[in-house]
């Protein structure tokens, strides 16, 4: 299945609403500028600069991932709640640039910039001899819930990609259509974050530099590792939660959840 990228409009048409509905995630093109991913990009540098020199190690309670670079050097390969430690990137997350994202959601949904792991800015590079972030095993979005006490529920994840990621990247890998999947499977059909195979059913999503994916949390997905190394590899993703139902806020004196733990075990 060729995965279609579609303009991104007030509303979805009916096409879009289709598509969305069926396979629980959709792809727009074009949803920042050359000159947006640019001024993002630069942002994310300076608050990576200043986490490395405060040698800061969580955030909200949520452990700041750290790899090697190809110079050697420390860089950030997970950032969480990045716009909660900017400005730059709040005042991009609360612009109106999100107006028809929420609107194709529903009302019932908001950003969750202090919620779940807030604005998360994947960074992976493959370097050759290791060290680096490369691929994360199945998992859904859904069963943090069950680790926070609370019962499962909606969730969207949005995805904006800061650099184009064809499939030699490694990237997204989504099992379409399990958004519809019963309880049981959504916990066990495959082993948490260990499990770091292949599907046959799998699709993966490719995208551009600007563009914009919508994914129900519920889909199962992995990142898969890149087939190339060094430069040619380098890949970031922000990610945005959007959720319903009562607020569950963060802060600098919140836990870390057991989910992040039983994730650094499984590798």
């Amino acid at each position: 299945m060729d995965i279609p990228r579609f303009e991104l409009g007030p509303t979805l048409t009916a096409e879009q609403q289709a598509f969305l509905d069926a396979q629980g995630f959709i792809v727009f093109k074009n949803f920042l500028s050359k000159d947006d991913v640019a001024t993002i990009l630069s942002e994310l540098q300076t608050l990576e600069k200043k986490w490395i020199e405060e040698k800061k190690e969580k955030v909200f309670g949520i452990p700041i991932a750290y790899r090697t670079g190809l110079d050697g050097n420390p860089y950030v390969s997970r950032f969480a709640f990045a716009s909660c430690y900017s400005e730059k990137l709040h005042e991009f997350l609360t612009s109106d640039r999100f107006a028809p994202v929420k609107s194709i959601l529903g009302g019932q949904f908001r950003l969750g910039e202090r919620e779940k792991d807030g604005m998360v800015v994947n960074h992976y590079l493959n370097r050759e001899g290791g060290g680096s972030r490369k691929d994360l095993g199945w998992h859904t979005d859904s069963p943090r819930d069950l680790f926070l006490g609370r019962k499962i529920r909606p969730l969207w994840q949005i995805g904006i990609y800061l650099d184009d990621s064809p499939a030699s990247k490694g990237g997204l890998r989504l099992l379409p259509g399990t958004h519809k999947q019963s309880i049981w499977k959504m916990l066990f059909r495959k082993p948490y974050f260990i499990d770091h195979k292949a599907d046959p059913k799998e699709l993966c999503v490719e995208a551009l530099a600007g563009d914009l994916t919508i994914h129900d949390g519920r889909l199962w997905h992995r990142v898969a590792k890149a087939s190339v190394t060094g430069e040619a590899s380098r890949r970031r993703v922000i990610y945005l939660p959007f959720v319903e139902g009562p607020k569950q806020e963060k802060s600098e004196s919140s836990p870390t959840p057991l989910y992040h733990r039983l994730q650094k075990l499984a590798g």
